[in-house]
Formats: C-alpha cells, structure tokens, sequence
C-alpha cells in the first residue's frame, strides 16, 4: 500500500498536532513490555494443550460482547468487512465475530507466543482467521491493509505503559491506525486507561461517532466507568 500525497499531508498535521498536546503519560509498567506477555502467552499455551482453556478475556467477555454487539447492530459495518485486531492476544474477540458470521478477519499481536495460542484455538475450531506476528510500533505498515474497521481492546494502553519512551511509542501507534484505515474507516478502541476526553484529545484526524455504554459507577457523589469504548471515523479533512 502507497501512502498518498494527500495522506501524507494529514499524517504530517497528525503528528505535529498530536506532539503539542497535553495529554500527561502514565506511568511505566511491566504490562507494558514483550516480556511479560510472551511470558504470560507460554502460559497459556500449555493451560490449552493441557486443559483446553483459551486463556483470558482482556476487559471480560462482558466488554467484548458489547462491542460485537454494536458492530451487528451498526449500519457503518458489513459482515465482509475487512477487520484488523490489534494485539489479539489469543484471538478470542476475531474468534467471535468469525462465529457471528464475519468473513474477512486478520489479527496481529507482537508476542509470538500469542499469536501460536491464537493460531491453536482458530485451528481447533475450524475457523479462517489470519493471523500474524506484527508490532504495530515498529514495523513497516505499508504492506498491510487498508482497512474498513481497526479493533483494539487493551494494545492502546499497553503501549502506554511501556516504560521507555512511551509518547514516542504512543503517537506512533496512532499514526500507523490512521495508515491502516481506509477512507472512512473505523477504529474500535477500548481503554481502562484513558477517558472519553483524553482519547478524543489524543487521536487527532479521528472523529468520535459512538461511544459505547459501558456499566458506571458512582463514588464520592461522582460517576465513572472502569472501561471506555469508543468508536472513532478516519477523517481525510482536518
């Protein structure tokens, strides 16, 4: 895939957009770092082969049934949709959408021991799902996509959390989600991190069309919610 001139343009404002804001970093964790999930994903592999378990649900199957709800229900989306998942971990969220009768379904995931236990349950159940070994951060983009709908749950706030040169890392990922997308394409994003607000401040060349519900609490005569999800449009016009 070229970028085009154009693209390239808004990429460019992008960036220098997103550089100047004042969105402040969280702080480093081991959650943000390959180690752990390659760790955590060896696990699991073998808790599957042993015992059949696919592992955990990143935010609960709970989140995850909302969002797939509101793609079924969602005039924006199409069951041939090209779908990319973001850090798919164990692929349980494409494995859904594939049962719900999506067709064209790709996930990436920069832990290969991730991507082998995601590979093991799609072949176990007999589904097409793609997958591949992929750090959205640090690799060429351009032979990947476009696409109609970029999904993450949780690979946004990983990134976050890296302990080493997080903004960098950050802006990055944002920008390659704006070259993966095609025109009007959609980007599905679930925080436990980040509010409504600073996602919609941080993602410059995005435009919120839905926020998702998700269950709130209240506090100290304030109300919150443990998990955003919101549903951002690439715009070509800024």
């Amino acid at each position: 895939m070229t970028v085009k001139p154009k693209i390239k343009k808004h990429i460019s404002i992008i960036m220098e957009s997103s550089v100047k804001d004042d969105v402040e970093e969280l702080e480093g964790s081991e959650l943000g770092t390959l180690h752990y999930w390659d760790d955590a994903y060896r696990r699991e592999i073998e808790n599957f082969k042993n015992h059949g378990d696919v592992g955990e649900i990143w935010f609960g199957e709970d989140a995850e049934l909302r969002i797939i709800n509101w793609m079924l229900s969602s005039d924006l989306i199409t069951f041939d949709d090209n779908i990319i998942d973001i850090g798919c971990g164990n692929g349980m969220m494409l494995i859904e959408l594939a049962r719900e009768g999506f067709t064209n379904l790709t996930g990436i995931d920069y832990s290969q021991a991730a991507v082998e236990l995601a590979q093991a349950i799609t072949e176990k159940q007999h589904l097409n799902i793609d997958f591949l070994k992929f750090d959205i951060v640090t690799k060429d983009i351009s032979n990947l996509g476009p696409f109609k709908i970029v999904h993450d749950k949780g690979t946004y706030d990983a990134i976050s959390l890296c302990p080493d040169d997080t903004k960098t890392k950050r802006l990055k990922y944002i920008e390659n989600v704006f070259k993966l997308l095609g025109e009007n394409g959609l980007l599905i994003l679930t925080s436990c991190n980040w509010t409504e607000s600073e996602l919609v401040k941080s993602f410059k060349g995005f435009e919120l069309v839905q926020v998702i519900p998700t269950p709130s609490f209240k506090f100290a005569g304030k109300s919150g919610s443990l998990v955003t999800s919101v549903v951002f449009k690439k715009m070509l016009t800024l």
